[in-house]
């Protein structure tokens, strides 16, 4: 019975984050080439939260349901998804969730540094993949030439504020709801 309480709870808690994923893709500031989001916010959330599995599980969850058509990206969904510039992004979340999660649970300072550390390693891991799948598009399919150098500045250095501050807002919270969480048998 207690396998069943808590794979259900697993899956509950990997839909609940997908779904958060998906409501900050709607909360936006519009920049020209990839607009500013919550979704990191969310993703080094579950990552915290939910740990490196469940929460690479929540954010491909949320990956394979907008590929599959469901409007849950910031422009909508769908297989032609994967031709936006912001696409490596989507991807970068998965890997991103799991290295904070990883980081997190392998740091000898489970409070706010630790969850800052963890957050700032997954933000990293993300604009890998968002400037790689931006450099790729634009060199490869769209053959419109981007230096990589340009695609940095493009797809990180526009970010690293905004990034920078959800994971300090994200270790800030979790690391004053991880505790209840614990004290509550939640986590």
């Amino acid at each position: 019975m207690t396998n069943t309480k808590n794979n259900v709870r697993s899956i509950v808690l990997c839909a609940l984050f997908a779904a958060l994923s998906a409501v900050g893709a709607f909360i936006k500031i519009p920049l020209p080439v990839i607009p500013m989001t919550l979704q990191f916010f969310f993703v080094a959330l579950s990552g915290i939260l939910l740990g490196p599995r469940r929460g690479l599980l929540s954010q491909l969850c949320y990956l394979l349901v907008g590929l599959a058509g469901f409007p849950v990206f910031t422009k909508g969904g769908g297989v032609s998804y994967v031709f936006e510039m912001s696409f490596g992004y989507l991807i970068g979340f998965v890997f991103a969730a799991f290295v904070i999660g990883t980081v997190y649970r392998k740091l000898e300072s489970r409070g706010f540094v630790g969850m800052l550390v963890a957050c700032l390693c997954g933000m990293l891991t993300n604009h890998f993949f968002g400037c790689l799948h931006m450099y790729l598009l634009s060199n490869f399919y769209l053959h419109s030439a981007m230096s990589f150098w340009r695609v940095i500045q493009i797809g990180s250095i526009t970010f690293l504020p905004s990034d920078s501050v959800a994971c300090l807002l994200t270790a800030l919270i979790a690391s004053k709801v991880v505790p209840l969480l614990k004290r509550a048998g939640l986590v």
